[in-house]
């Protein structure tokens, strides 16, 4: 799991008085009131006023109240304090490492927050994970919010990086994990879902990405029978309709 500190992003506002200048046309002023000089229009002079980049982007304390409660996973499973954050109030500045796509840490699709495999960071996240206590499955939850159009880009980073990791070394078990990726219909605007399996697991985990507008929700699941396939679509599902309503 990631730790991400809080930034503010302060934005200036500066703006300049309007100036109106009048010209004489060489008589005296009548009535106390200077005329301008044929020809000789006025142009006031308007500042450039900065916009905001985070105006309308969901805040990490509004993101989590996206996220799926407790009672939609049902009995045995817990929810893990220590997994459990997100950016806050403010926002944090943005990053991206395209090149760490091109050659990723591949491990990182065996853990949660496994969108740090594309490089890119958002301005604001919310995130958590659930365990079941009987059955060790685990399905957790992210939405990470990013600027203008970068969230289609981070769907782009992830299939690159997909493509570069056919497989990995599982750290634990120290076995070979295959990975799969494949375009997915039916979920916000675009999502692609990515299969790991190993011989050494009990189970696959299933791992889906869903862009909608600027958020990526990102979900994993290891439950069920089918490598936490059905599982991972059903809480993809959820929480982005949740996501979608969350304004800034």
């Amino acid at each position: 799991m990631r730790l991400v500190g809080r930034s503010t992003a302060l934005l200036a506002v500066a703006a300049l008085p309007l100036a109106l200048t009048a010209c004489s046309s060489g008589g005296s002023a009548s009535g106390g009131a200077a005329k301008s000089a044929a020809g000789t229009a006025a142009t006031p002079s308007v500042a450039a006023t900065p916009e905001d980049p985070n105006a309308g982007l969901a805040t990490g304390a509004r993101l989590k109240t996206a996220l799926a409660p407790a009672s939609f996973f049902g009995p045995g499973y817990t929810l893990d304090a220590s997994a459990t954050r997100d950016s806050g109030s403010t926002y944090q500045e943005p990053s991206s490492a395209p090149a760490s796509a091109g050659k990723p840490d591949c491990g990182k699709l065996a853990g949660t927050s496994w969108i740090a495999i594309t490089g890119d960071t958002g301005v604001s996240f919310a995130q958590d994970d659930y365990a079941n206590k009987n059955t060790s499955a685990e399905m957790a939850q992210e939405v990470d919010v990013f600027r203008g159009t970068t969230a289609s880009t981070v769907l782009k980073h992830l299939k690159k990086a997909v493509a570069a990791c056919p497989a990995f070394k599982d750290g634990d078990t120290k076995t070979t994990a295959k990975v799969k990726g494949a375009a997915t219909r039916g979920l916000g605007d675009e999502a692609y879902t990515i299969t790991v399996t190993d011989p050494a697991w009990q189970n696959g985990t299933t791992l889906i990405a869903v862009r909608r507008g600027t958020a990526v929700v990102t979900v994993l699941s290891t439950a069920g029978h089918d490598n936490g396939a059905a599982t991972a679509k059903k809480l993809a599902a959820r929480v982005t309709t949740a996501a979608a309503k969350v304004k800034g």
